[in-house]
């Protein structure tokens, strides 16, 4: 069984090219992280108690009541799952495609990262019938599998996983053995409408059945609602709660004497690689996780921005054929457009890295191929954002947080006209 292969051209890449900037920095962070600058002691390794107690709180508001004693803070979810998985050994299973971040760590660490196709239903949590053909294939070759990395509410997609299919997913996982790493970054970032679907055949709306399921309402279920002793749950903060530039994450560790000894090994590797949030960071941090009113509002008002943009990123690429599950958390979509290879051929495009560097000129934004998630190059998929729709600016944005049509900007004009113009290239329009 082959693990997920590096970067097919040059050196690894394990991001999309840009990051997007964000929304501007609430005051009232601002405010706590100037506040704190001038202290100079470190904080202590995996949080600090208001941090931890902080984080118990933001938890328990989720259903997930813990103590800090089963909690970790680190400076963002990378150095969390890198020590977690460092901690449990073994084989590690990723979804294909996914966040790159979820196979970098392991290669990291020297270990195979093996990806397991996801559903047609969404992205974010495997199949549940390939993941036990993959586990048993590794396992029948000498593998150790150990651990899932899922992602309920899922970066590239923009998905969420239906929680029938997530518990038959987890089961299957606990059934192999494996501990279950539920990356939920972005579980407060639901749009709070359901996606309209354009009058097309399904069959070019989104893969298998996945246009019916853009009417209803988001739902997000944690794995650890459903298996609380397998499931290590990770939060990373710099898309709902904090700016993308201000790295922080959080950890939830299971209860018992299991939990208890994964949670200390995790915590000697931070302790090694000293990456926890400086004092005054950790400051803003535990401001932001009391969830006070300025940050609850903005939590809701961007979820609906970019739940307005992606849609409209969502109906733009499927009117013109291309294959899309609907968007319903986050900022993003991930569009196949195999039904235009062809079209793509002729003009010299025959995989998705040769993709990314067409779209990213012809558009003048960056796109990002499906190869970064995992994907296998010669399938034609790419990221789309919602970044190019929103002013450059701080004030533009800050206009489109309370606008009652975002979309009746000149940036977002501007942005679905290019890619619109592109499609019809390429579809014919």
């Amino acid at each position: 069984m082959e693990p997920m292969p590096p970067e097919p051209r040059g050196p690894a890449l394990f991001g999309p090219p840009v990051e997007p900037s964000g929304l501007p920095v609430l005051p009232g962070l601002a405010e706590r992280l100037a506040a704190s600058a001038g202290r100079g002691a470190p904080e202590p390794v995996g949080g600090g108690p208001e941090l931890l107690d902080a984080a118990r709180g933001y938890w328990a508001r989720r259903g997930l009541a813990t103590g800090p004693e089963r909690l970790l803070a680190a400076a963002g979810p990378q150095p969390l799952l890198l020590p977690l998985l460092a901690a449990v050994g073994g084989d590690v299973f990723t979804t294909r495609p996914c966040a790159p971040w979820h196979s970098a760590q392991p290669l990291v660490l020297g270990r195979p990262a093996y990806p397991v196709p996801v559903p047609a239903e969404c992205g974010g949590v495997p199949d549940p019938f390939a993941l036990l053909e993959t586990v048993r294939r590794v396992r029948a070759e000498g593998g150790t599998p150990r651990v899932l990395v899922l992602s309920p509410a899922d970066d590239p997609t923009g998905t969420t996983a239906p929680p029938e299919l997530l518990h038959e997913v987890c089961e299957a996982a606990a059934g192999e053995g494996l501990l279950i790493i539920s990356d939920e970054t972005d579980r407060d970032a639901l749009h709070p409408s359901p996606v309209s679907v354009p009058d097309t055949p399904d069959a070019a709306a989104a893969p298998g059945d996945s246009a019916r399921a853009g009417r209803g309402r988001p739902v997000f279920v944690s794995p650890a609602e459903m298996l609380p002793e397998h499931v290590v749950v990770l939060a990373g903060l710099g898309t709902t709660l904090l700016p993308p530039g201000w790295p922080a994450a959080i950890a939830r560790f299971p209860a018992g004497r299991e939990g208890a000894g994964l949670r200390a090994a995790a915590l000697g590797v931070l302790a090694g690689t000293r990456t926890g949030p400086g004092a005054p960071l950790a400051a803003a941090v535990t401001h932001a996780l009391t969830e006070p009113p300025d940050v609850t509002e903005r939590l809701r008002a961007a979820a609906r921005l970019h739940g307005i943009l992606a849609a409209a990123l969502y109906r733009t690429v499927v009117r013109h054929g291309a294959l899309c599950r609907p968007p319903r958390a986050g900022d993003r979509v991930y569009a196949d457009l195999g039904p235009f290879g062809d079209a793509l051929a002729a003009r010299g495009i025959g995989d998705s890295v040769e993709l990314e560097l067409h779209l990213t000129r012809r558009l003048g934004f960056p796109v990002a191929g499906g190869h970064r998630f995992g994907d296998p190059p010669d399938a034609l998929r790419v990221r789309f954002t919602t970044e190019p729709l929103l002013a450059p600016d701080g004030p533009g944005r800050l206009r489109a947080l309370t606008a009652a049509d975002p979309l009746d900007s000149p940036h977002a004009a501007r942005s679905l006209t290019l890619v619109t113009r592109a499609l019809d290239e390429w579809s014919g329009g």
